[in-house]
């Protein structure tokens, strides 16, 4: 049996599923597009699985999502629906409300956050708005566990039952005469079940639902009279008539059914506390402060201190000794030892050594998110993104970004504007992913070592590169144009429940660790090959660290001068940027590999060359799982290697500005012939900033490919 959870974002939908599905969830993506499908048992029922489908508005398909979970109820059809709507704001989620219920799936509505309605002293007559709608309303509060069972049980029992569905007296008039007589035509085609929806779609003229219908024309030159006479009554286009009348119809059940104790103009705590964290000026102060104590407490102080415990004791010592000695009694080659010490503990050991770092800002983020105040900061940021020609909507992948690049790349689906959702696409990798936390964690701590800003300073500048890149692009005839809307619910403020907390730490945790379990021990095996072998495959005894004719240092001795303007032109650092573009995360365990350990890092770099290290690994490209995905989410090849092109540009020329300029001004390095071509492409990038905005051109090459 399958039931369905919809509402709108923020309803509280995903806590509802969390609590009931609990550790069985499982994670994918829906068939043929990049957007998340979530799925799980229902506890103690193992026949009943839970499908969580996108937050969406409504039906009527301007976003993928809105696509994918139409697509869902009208074809795939669930055994039942639960519709979660926010008690707080039910006038706004009952518009979705009325296009389920026109389904003819058994549904079940659940009320939400009932707990916030009566601590607002707020009434919803249940019974009275079950009479209204026709279907059973129950009310929930999901994030306190209270009532969700309940609900999955109704939903199972009315799944089982299949009543006859009656819908509710939405449309009146000519408006329900026209419906009447388009279902009457349109039934022997597409069937009784979804008859009322499938009437509406026809007289809205949805042209993707009457491709679905497939309906004949005769039909549809008939129904269409209906439809231009009921236009010229109501003096509207038809699709305009209907949303209207739904609107009007849901002020009638608010009326009937919902007393409101806050009398209009009257502001709640979430508006109180809204008026500071989303003020204009205090808005960006309060943020940066947030972060700041966010990234102190994970990189700078109790995150160190774990990473260091991690790295030096555990892996450092505990593991690698144990392991030696294990295999010194079982009599393993020397080689084979040297294989699995320093090769598979040294690399894959250094990546897991920062993952309490990782960890503790994944659940400083999930605070943030599940008490409400990452939604403020969408709305905070798409002020600022829309000047800069950003969409707000450009802030969630960003935000998914500070886990991971890939389901950053494709929470862009939701950005209707085509160039506003490639644009986004290049830029939100710029976000310190996990990977690319890990390697600003280990230059803070091996050459900034008690530097509180470092850390955070990258978060900001990483912020700063965005906005400079998106006036720079928006000034191109490629990005050129309006920018898309932002559109988001903001849910009341709520502390944060533990277990919802938990599991999105798991969850972006889990991503992390058994990256560094397949990705990077394969890598590392690589690497440790090339460290040990020299080009005529004669192993290198490790115990002389003779790496001169490894193949690795030759291949780094030949790509060392691209990166000597930047500050570290040795072999060793040139190696790990080139295997840090399969996964971000080999960058600090490939260094701590050829370093010979991590307190012998501080040798391969000047302070400056580790910032400059640390600049290029942030704003090149991401890893190769997130190009992949952004060569396939761009719609073609010649955009993905756009992307990938100023990728690299952006990010050789960051660091190279980062270092030269760095080293002249603040660590008396003399003025060369690099400095110079570093004020040079500064100043190229403050005037494509500031420069004015050129007139759009139609039909680039890049376009048409």
């Amino acid at each position: 049996m399958k039931i369905a959870l919809a509402g709108n974002p923020n309803s509280g939908k995903t806590t509802l599923f969390n609590d009931l599905t609990g550790s069985s969830q499982y994670v994918g993506n829906w068939p043929g597009v990049t957007v998340e499908k979530k799925e799980g048992r229902l506890r103690d029922h193992e026949d009943v699985t839970i499908q969580d489908l996108p937050g969406i508005y409504s039906l009527s398909p301007y976003s993928m999502e809105e696509v994918v979970a139409r697509q869902y109820l009208v074809n795939e059809r669930p055994d039942a629906l639960i519709n979660i709507v926010d008690g707080t704001n039910i006038e706004r989620n009952l518009y979705l409300t009325t296009q389920l219920l026109e389904l003819d799936i058994p549904m079940v509505l659940a009320i939400n956050m009932i707990d916030l309605v009566k601590k607002n002293g707020d009434v919803i007559d249940i019974k009275a708005l079950e009479k209204e709608l026709g279907c059973k309303v129950m009310p929930l509060s999901a994030l306190h566990s209270e009532g969700s069972m309940e609900v999955a049980e109704a939903a199972i029992q009315l799944a089982k039952m299949r009543p006859s569905i009656k819908n509710p007296h939405v449309f009146t008039g000519s408006v329900e005469h026209a419906i009447a007589h388009i279902e009457e035509s349109i039934e022997p085609t597409v069937g009784h079940a979804g008859l009322r929806w499938a009437a509406v779609k026809v007289f809205e003229r949805d042209e993707r639902a009457i491709q679905e219908m497939h309906l004949d024309s005769s039909v549809l030159d008939h129904v269409e009279g209906h439809i231009v006479d009921c236009e010229k009554e109501m003096d509207d286009d038809a699709e305009s008539i209907i949303t209207g009348q739904r609107y009007d119809y849901i002020a009638k059940v608010i009326q009937t059914c919902v007393k409101k104790k806050r009398q209009k103009g009257e502001l709640s705590v979430s508006d109180k506390i809204d008026k500071i964290v989303t003020n204009r000026i205090l808005a960006l102060p309060i943020f940066a402060i947030i972060m700041w104590f966010v990234y102190y407490i994970s990189v700078t102080t109790l995150g160190t201190w774990m990473t260091d415990w991690t790295n030096d004791v555990l892996f450092g010592d505990i593991v690698p000794n144990a392991v030696t000695n294990f295999l010194t009694s079982i009599g393993v080659a020397a080689w084979l030892q040297h294989l699995i010490v320093d090769g598979i503990i040294g690399g894959v050991g250094t990546v897991l050594g920062f993952v309490p770092q990782i960890l503790l800002i994944f659940f400083f983020l999930a605070i943030l998110e599940d008490c409400g105040y990452m939604s403020r900061i969408a709305f905070v940021m798409d002020r600022i993104f829309r000047r800069f020609g950003l969409s707000g909507k450009s802030f969630i992948p960003m935000l998914i970004g500070s886990g991971c690049g890939v389901p950053a790349i494709m929470a862009t689906r939701t950005i209707e504007n085509e160039k506003d959702r490639r644009m986004t696409i290049m830029l939100c990798t710029f976000i310190p992913c996990s990977a690319k936390t890990e390697i600003i964690g280990m230059v803070s701590s091996v050459f900034f070592r008690g530097n509180p800003y470092i850390a955070v300073g990258m978060l900001f500048l990483s912020w700063a590169i965005i906005i400079c890149s998106g006036i720079a692009l928006k000034k191109t005839a490629r990005f050129a144009g309006d920018t898309a809307p932002f559109v988001m619910e903001l849910p009341a403020y709520h502390w944060p429940q533990p277990k919802t907390v938990l599991l999105r730490v798991v969850d972006r945790g889990k991503h992390f660790i058994v990256k560094a379990g397949t990705i990077i021990f394969a890598v590392s095996v690589i690497v440790w090959f090339l460290m040990s072998y020299s080009w005529s495959l004669q192993y290198l005894d490790p115990e002389s660290m003779d790496l001169s004719r490894s193949i690795l240092r030759s291949i780094g001795q030949f790509i060392s001068p691209i990166f000597a303007p930047l500050g570290f032109g040795n072999w060793e650092g040139g190696v790990s940027v080139l295997v840090a573009l399969s996964a971000k995360e080999l960058a600090a365990s490939t260094i701590v590999v050829l370093a010979g350990g991590q307190a012998k890092v501080a040798g391969l770099f000047t302070a400056m060359g580790a910032f400059s290290y640390m600049l290029l690994n942030l704003f090149n490209p991401p890893c190769i799982a997130a190009m992949s995905t952004m060569m396939r989410e761009m719609g073609s090849k010649a955009w993905g290697w756009y992307c990938i092109c100023f990728q690299l540009v952006l990010g050789w020329v960051v660091a190279l500005i980062g270092y030269q300029l760095g080293n002249w001004l603040f660590f008396g390095g003399q003025f060369g012939f690099w400095t110079g071509v570093a004020l040079v492409l500064l100043a190229i990038c403050i005037y494509l900033v500031v420069r004015p905005e050129p007139k759009p051109k139609e039909n680039t090459a890049v376009e048409n490919a």
